[in-house]
């Protein structure tokens, strides 16, 4: 059960902040979408990085690149679109991209990989 204050918020303890904090740091995220995935409110988010900022806390950028998240959407397969069984990317810009079997899943995730390098 969560606690609350006289007001009704949700009072999150500091370990819970810490480790909400690391994996936001860990997700790639923006802080509008990983508020809304734990179900924390983005302002209050926002102002633990704040704190964490203001208290010379932050994480490493080598701990924050260790995974990455990715929204994905199950839709329904549409009768003239992907093959059967075949997983399509959409990328930023509107590029999409099709990965029929193993082989192409490693060009896949290379390609991924090297488009997420900056220039």
């Amino acid at each position: 059960m969560l606690k609350s204050d006289a007001t009704g918020r949700v009072r999150t303890p500091a370990g819970r902040r810490r480790e909400l904090l690391e994996e936001f740091d860990r997700s790639g995220l923006s802080g509008k979408k990983f508020a809304a995935l734990v179900g924390a409110n983005y302002s209050t988010l926002a102002f633990w990085l704040q704190q964490r900022r203001r208290q010379g806390r932050a994480v490493p950028k080598a701990a924050a690149d260790t995974v990455r998240w990715l929204e994905a959407v199950v839709e329904k397969a549409h009768s003239s679109g992907a093959a059967g069984g075949a997983l399509v990317l959409t990328l930023p810009g509107g590029v999409r991209m099709e990965v029929g079997d193993a082989r192409q899943a490693v060009l896949a995730a290379a390609l991924l990989r090297s488009l997420a390098q900056p220039c």
